[in-house]
């Protein structure tokens, strides 16, 4: 049960062949082990890491709800894009992050869910998942285009335009997540969504072609991604203004933003990492899986509000007045 339960966030949503799932299915057959195997968590263990995740998860929590709050309460970030692309890549985060947790509780306390709410929950994690680099690309190009075409910037980038921005930001999430949907719908018995699984990605949406259609996206979607960071970033260093401070702000914004992607894409290299480290211990292999899902899926989740959102002095400068009302 520990180690499936680490496993469900591990491989969930951007990690795993096929085959290494299988490679797996020996470990969760375990369940009915001596109390004396070394890898299985005691129960007191199994507690302290479901209580260390629900409290990480309610810092995290607590810290994008203020940051939504100041947000809401004060009709100056309303008329601005950055801020508007910024609380959506936190309320996408805060998504993510309680979605994860929802599935990390549900694998320690009852394994095996009913098919179709395990595809909700997973199809959720995916559109979130997918979300936060399209995201970071937006806030990228909006940078770019106040820093190098700042005359055009009131034109182009308008409040209208932003909304319509982060619907095609769900659009694409939807268009590469859908797909694996209904290709499991057209090949699966219907008597399939009626059964109880041990909820993965792979095992809600077994098909081959999903895994090969998922690599192919994905690498598609961080090649543009990386290239529209590398070209905002180069483009506002090789800038008339760059002497000037706030094209130093934005360069320094845009590099946060890789450095954010790259927590993000540590998604990928998660499953191969946490299962060469578990080849060389295997003694505490629910140890390393249970670290890898905090390093990889909840600590990325609480950089965003704190790096762009304190960094910003405008934010910061509302967030500080909010937080000094409420000590008073």
């Amino acid at each position: 049960m520990t180690e499936a339960g680490i496993q469900t966030m591990i491989f969930l949503l951007m990690g795993c062949t096929r085959t290494d799932v299988l490679s797996l299915v020996p470990t969760v057959l375990k369940m009915n082990a001596s109390l004396a195997d070394p890898s299985r968590d005691s129960l007191a263990l199994a507690v302290t890491k479901n209580v260390i995740v629900v409290v990480l998860g309610f810092t995290v929590g607590y810290v994008n709800a203020t940051f939504v709050y100041t947000f809401c309460k004060h009709q100056v970030f309303y008329t601005s894009p950055r801020y508007i692309l910024f609380i959506h890549l936190v309320v996408n985060d805060m998504l993510q992050v309680y979605l994860s947790i929802a599935l990390f509780l549900i694998s320690y306390t009852l394994y095996k869910i009913n098919v179709s709410f395990c595809c909700t929950l997973v199809l959720l994690a995916l559109f979130t998942t997918e979300n936060t680099p399209l995201n970071l690309a937006c806030m990228a190009v909006e940078c770019y285009i106040a820093i190098c075409l700042p005359l055009h910037h009131v034109r182009i980038c308008t409040v209208r335009r932003t909304l319509v921005l982060i619907s095609l930001i769900w659009a694409t999430s939807l268009l590469s997540i859908l797909p694996d949907l209904f290709l499991t719908l057209a090949t699966q018995p219907t008597a399939f969504f009626s059964t109880s699984i041990f909820c993965l990605r792979t095992t809600v949406f077994p098909h081959p072609l999903i895994i090969l259609k998922r690599d192919v996206t994905y690498s598609v979607l961080l090649v543009i991604v990386w290239v529209t960071l590398f070209y905002s970033y180069f483009m506002i260093l090789f800038t008339a203004k760059s002497a000037s401070r706030d094209t130093r702000k934005a360069r320094n914004t845009i590099f946060l933003h890789g450095f954010q992607l790259l927590l993000c894409m540590t998604t990928y290299a998660a499953p191969q990492l946490s299962k060469l480290l578990r080849f060389w211990f295997p003694r505490h292999s629910s140890h390393i899986l249970f670290c890898a899902y905090i390093v990889v899926y909840i600590l990325p989740r609480s950089i965003s509000p704190i790096v762009y959102g304190l960094r910003d002095k405008t934010f910061r400068r509302h967030l500080l007045g909010h937080l000094l009302c409420r000590i008073k």
